[in-house]
This record gives structure tokens, C-alpha cells and sequence, in this order.
């Protein structure tokens, strides 16, 4: 059963462009036909660079904005036609913290949401105790939001996502910002409510978390959707090729982009750890892994980097992303 269905989602913006008294209208495509089903008792996960168009897809969900075509229905109803309801069956946690009021507690905070949600008073109130205890802020549900830490207002925001238990909760960097403890507690959570049948549009810049939560993963680039299928799937798309990670001190971007150039190379991701050793890591994917490898290296040996590590890895779910976009999560 599909909790949450988006129909083909399309969202212009006009912006204006120019030197200050010579501004002029230029239209901006944001989405192109996006379309994608969650289902009861499933974790989805929405990925993309900066500007690909999640932000966008999430405001239109939450009703913040309406998409210039298309639809979308959270629990049958329809964000443009019935935005009530659909608000009512939808929890949200937008990044970072802008649905907080700083100057309440928190407890103060999930009473306000509760009374939004038009919950029962009595079992708002054992709800409520629920989730400061669920997301360990039993000990500071009198203190002034103001006055928390950057992951305890996270870790409310959650908690007012879960609040009213609606069917559809959408997360968007749900532990952005987190210790690994509390970033621990959120994923357990999420497993937690996907058992019990909530369907739970996910989105986050960490690759390992979607793919440990996701059951179905989209990849959404430039206002389309590119690649959407399980991440098992997704990864066995690229089991054809091998990709070789070395480990490496003084790593020359002269000798990466010699690398490229190898014929057998698919992709090339080179990551620097350290500026000042240039110490790091080169990915490289290629069909010919067994006789890439003695030549890759000869290039790094030949150009002076001291190789620390070499091995051969599955690919990940990072991999297939760069490989779908050309570019990482955070580009």
C-alpha cells in the first residue's frame, strides 16, 4: 500500500538576473516530472548533489510551496487540492531547526505541535512523555530551547516529526550534526517506526545511511530522477567493474589526471585528507582491475607518491552515485 505517491512534479521559479537597474526575468527549472511511491512500513531514500531538487520536492510535500504541475498525495490526499488533511497525516523535520521556538521549552514546544495536530489532551501528554524519553530529553523538557545544544534541537525537531505518529514522516538530514551516540539512537528509531508501518521519505548527505536504512533509494539530478531501485541493486549495477582504493602520501592532482587517462578506467575520485601531506585516498573504478593496477601505480611510484595501501573493494553506494552524477553528495 503506497502512503505516499508524487505524480510527475514539476516546479518553476522565475528568477531575475542583471546589473541592478537592468534585472531581467529568466525561468529556472527546479523539478521535471518527479514521480516516486513510499509504502507502508518502508524507508525511502531521496539523494542528490546541492540544487538537484530535493529541497524543493520537500517543500512541496510539507505545502510550503506549490509545484507548478503534478501532484502529490500523502495518505490519499493531495497537497495541492487537500492541503489540510495531508498536513495532518504527514510528520516533518526540515534541516536544522527553523520550526523550533527558541524562547519555549521543550516540552513547551511539542504541547504547542500537539495542539497544532489537535491531539486528545490526556494523550498528548502521554505521548509527550514518550518522546522526550525516546529522544533522551526527559532531563531537559523545562529548559528554554534557547539554551540547548545544537544536537538537542535536532534531536527535538525528531522528536516533533514522531509526535502525532502520522503514517507518512518525511526526515531531511535527520542526523546532520549529530554525535555518533545520538546519530545511533535517531537510525534505531527510524527502524523502529518502518517495523511498526510509517512510510519514511529519508534524505542524507551520509551514503552509509542510506544505504544501512533505505529499503528503496532514488537519485535525483538536475530535477530528475536518475536511478531509483534497492541499493543491493543499485550496487550490483556496478559489479561488473572493480574499484581499487589507494592509500597514499603526497598525492599530485597531475598524476590523478594521468590516471584518467588510463583506458580501462571508468571513474577516477581522488580525496584529500591532510593538505599539508596531501595524504589521501584515489578511487578508481575499471572492467580490468588485475591489469590497471600495475600500471596505475607504476604512474604514482614514477610521480613521487608514497603508497600506503592498496585494495580492491565492492562498490558502494556512493560509488554508484558518483557514477550516475560524476560528481559527490556534497558537490
Amino acid at each position: 500500500m503506497d502512503l505516499l505517491e508524487v505524480d510527475s512534479l514539476a516546479k518553476s521559479f522565475v528568477v531575475k538576473e542583471g546589473p541592478f537597474f537592468r534585472k531581467t526575468p529568466k525561468t529556472v527549472t527546479a523539478l521535471q516530472g518527479v514521480s516516486f511511491n513510499v509504502k507502508k512500513g518502508e524507508v525511502f531514500g531521496l539523494l542528490g548533489p546541492n540544487g538537484a531538487g530535493k529541497t524543493t520536492t520537500i517543500k512541496i510535500l510539507c505545502t510550503l510551496i506549490q509545484p507548478t504541475s503534478g501532484d502529490a498525495f500523502v495518505n490519499g490526499h493531495s497537497v495541492t487540492g487537500d492541503q489540510q488533511r495531508a498536513r495532518q497525516d504527514l510528520g516533518a523535520m526540515l534541516t536544522g531547526d527553523r520550526t523550533l521556538y527558541w524562547k519555549l521549552t521543550g516540552r513547551e514546544n511539542l504541547e504547542y505541535f500537539a495542539a497544532l495536530y489537535h491531539m486528545e489532551r490526556q494523550h498528548a501528554k502521554e505521548r509527550i512523555r514518550e518522546v522526550l524519553k525516546l529522544v533522551g530529553l526527559e532531563d531537559k523538557q523545562n529548559t528554554l530551547v534557547e539554551n540547548y545544544s545544537t544536537g538537542m534541537r535536532i534531536r527535538l525537531s525528531f522528536g516533533k516529526a514522531v509526535l502525532h505518529e502520522a503514517p507518512v514522516i518525511l526526515l531531511d538530514e535527520p542526523t546532520m550534526s549529530l554525535d555518533p551516540q545520538s546519530a545511533r539512537l535517531i537510525r534505531e528509531i527510524i527502524r523502529d517506526l518502518r517495523d511498526k508501518g510509517h512510510a519514511i521519505l529519508l534524505t542524507t548527505h551520509y551514503m552509509e545511511e542510506a544505504d544501512q536504512l533505505s529499503d528503496r533509494v532514488a537519485v535525483i539530478d538536475q530535477g530528475k530522477i536518475i536511478a531509483l531501485a534497492p541499493p543491493s541493486q543499485l550496487k550490483q549495477s556496478l559489479a561488473k567493474t572493480e574499484a581499487i582504493e589507494v592509500e597514499a602520501r603526497n598525492i599530485d592532482p597531475r598524476i590523478v589526471e594521468k590516471i584518467r587517462g588510463i583506458n580501462t578506467i571508468s571513474e577516477v575520485v581522488s580525496s584529500i585528507e591532510d593538505a599539508s601531506s596531501m595524504k589521501g585516498v584515489i578511487k578508481v573504478h575499471s572492467a580490468d582491475g588485475k591489469n590497471v593496477i600495475p600500471e596505475m601505480l607504476g604512474l604514482l611510484v614514477k610521480g613521487g607518491v608514497e603508497i600506503s595501501n592498496v585494495k580492491i573493494a565492492e562498490p558502494t553506494l556512493e560509488d554508484v552515485f558518483i557514477s550516475l552524477t560524476g560528481r559527490a553528495l556534497r558537490d
